[in-house]
């Protein structure tokens, strides 16, 4: 995982709750961490990820709060833990 994807990650988990993050980088960090993005019509992205699927509003601005605990919630279910598997300390 490079940097970039990693910051944008670890900004999902962050406390308070970011509402700066852009969709791309978020869609892109679920590709890189293996899972599958799938624009839809209507302004809908399906996500799999871990045996894990889910449907989120497709927007082209920065992730409100509310869609960052959302991404947040279906990545902890798909098992994803920042801390643990992508420390920030970690080389590139």
């Amino acid at each position: 995982m490079n940097h970039k994807h990693r910051n944008t990650l670890h900004a999902l988990f962050a406390h308070p709750v970011s509402s700066n993050i852009e969709p791309r980088l978020v869609y892109a960090v679920i590709e890189d961490l293996g899972g599958e993005v799938t624009h839809g019509g209507n302004g809908h992205v399906k996500v799999k990820l871990n045996g894990h699927t889910h449907g989120f509003h497709d927007t082209q601005h920065a992730l409100s709060k509310e869609e960052v605990v959302e991404i947040r919630k279906f990545l902890d279910a798909a098992g994803i833990d920042p801390a643990r598997d992508f420390p920030l300390e970690a080389g590139v």
